[in-house]
């Protein structure tokens, strides 16, 4: 009598815990960075606000190492309904141009001109989302990108000449690296690490938290502080599915994204010193690029984006005005 007993009580509280969960609306956030990246910390942050402001009404879970998919798959996965959170980066400038804007060499001076630049422009970067089918919940970052690479220290343009480059899928990063000389490679994330090991490409550009949490410290000879570009991260939705939540729900996924971006920024700031240590020792040889020679070289990647496109010279001049605080 004693064993049915406890098989009724185990049999009622599974009952219970099915119950719940069947109450409960599962959401999933993918991204590709890696154990120990600023992607898990920003991703994981964002889940933990979440679920503890909606209590039982929404769960978000975590898929990082692009276990749900590289960057263009979730992409898509957003607009079918498969994913209801990615956290792309310089990918987003294959999505609209407008958001090309971030791959202009050292147009970003620092966090604080970012935060001008998203209150003066946050309309633009939102609309140009909406109008491909996606909702931008919040901000957070990638970071400053410097290269690495197996031939030779960077330190200026002219060093990148033939060099094999990885680099994400964005069109203006592209012709950015074409520009200085390098021989530019779009590839995966998720694939960098086994093609610098096996020496199909000899380097990549990275802010430091990518470059330790997926050891390409362990696989490359020389890193090379060069900032040449600062790339945020977005947490983004799909348009349709999240319009489709109730109201307080999105509320509080917003919420929590605008406090995810707070913490993202005092967790990087952390990561760029106790990071490129982790590199150094690593035995990785390290200079500092000259900065004025790549901003000069970087001249015709302005005019081209102004040129091509639409409206792309009033963003620069926008963008470069809030470079200093009133």
């Amino acid at each position: 009598m004693k064993t049915i007993a406890k098989l009724l009580a185990a049999t009622a509280v599974m009952g219970m815990a099915s119950a719940v969960s069947a109450a409960e609306t599962t959401m999933k956030f993918g991204h590709v960075g890696a154990p120990g990246s600023l992607f898990e910390a920003t991703a994981d942050f964002f889940a933990e606000c979440s679920n503890t402001a909606l209590g039982d009404k929404v769960e978000v879970q975590t898929f990082g190492s692009s276990q749900l998919g590289k960057d263009k798959e979730l992409l898509q996965k957003l607009k079918l309904g498969q994913v209801d959170f990615a956290l792309p980066s310089s990918v987003m400038s294959s999505v609209d141009d407008v958001f090309g804007i971030f791959e202009m060499p050292y147009i970003i001076s620092d966090r604080d001109h970012m935060r001008r630049v998203q209150d003066a422009m946050m309309d633009t970067f939102q609309g140009a989302a909406e109008a491909k089918g996606y909702h931008i919940v919040g901000l957070a970052e990638n970071g400053f990108r410097h290269i690495t690479n197996n031939v030779r220290p960077i330190n200026v343009p002219a060093d990148l000449q033939g060099i094999k480059l990885r680099t994400p899928n964005g069109v203006w990063r592209l012709k950015m690296f074409q520009e200085y000389g390098a021989n530019p490679t779009p590839m995966a994330f998720s694939d960098v690490f086994t093609a610098l090991q096996t020496g199909v490409i000899d380097g990549q550009e990275n802010p430091y938290a990518q470059i330790a949490s997926a050891k390409f410290q362990e696989v490359q000879k020389y890193l090379s502080i060069t900032g040449h570009v600062y790339t945020p991260g977005y947490i983004l939705a799909s348009k349709k599915h999240f319009g489709a939540l109730p109201e307080d729900i999105q509320a509080e996924l917003t919420d929590c994204a605008n406090q995810t971006q707070d913490f993202t920024y005092e967790k990087a700031a952390e990561l760029e010193a106790s990071l490129l240590k982790v590199i150094k020792d690593a035995g990785v040889e390290v200079n500092t690029a000259d900065k004025a020679a790549f901003i000069e070289a970087s001249a015709p990647i302005y005019k081209e984006f102004a040129d091509e496109v639409d409206g792309g010279q009033e963003m620069i001049d926008t963008v470069l005005g809030l470079g200093s605080a009133d």
